[in-house]
């Protein structure tokens, strides 16, 4: 159960981490955001990256296997990869609309999918 906790908290996160890295970007349609300054920009990109920790900290400490959960350090930082990069992709096309992915995202999505498989796999 722990496990899961830990991957619901790292994509409540990575909601917050895509909208502090990337919402900037779509400011020019919202008119009174349009105006802003570099600096007002990166303290609204600070504020939300504070909720961003407010998830990934327990996350991983919920997750981590010295601490009574499942995953080893490496195996937290290649779900967080993962989940970073659907919750990326899925707020570029749905709630941004700003891109869509081409073959070749999709090609190196299915080989960080591979990356997975070969943290998790006991050799």
């Amino acid at each position: 159960m722990k496990g899961i906790y830990s991957i619901l908290l790292l994509v409540c996160s990575n909601i917050f981490m895509t909208l502090a890295w990337y919402g900037h970007l779509y400011f020019k349609n919202f008119t009174k955001l349009q105006k802003l300054g570099i600096f007002s920009v990166i303290l609204i990109s600070w504020g939300l990256a504070f909720f961003e920790y407010i998830f990934q900290v327990p996350a991983n400490k919920i997750g981590y296997k010295e601490n009574g959960g499942p995953f080893s350090m490496f195996e937290l930082k290649t779900i967080q990869e993962a989940v970073s990069l659907i919750v990326f992709t899925l707020m570029i096309v749905f709630v941004f609309r700003t891109e869509k992915p081409a073959w070749n995202h999709l090609v190196g999505f299915a080989l960080i999918i591979l990356a997975v498989f070969f943290i998790f796999k006991k050799w």
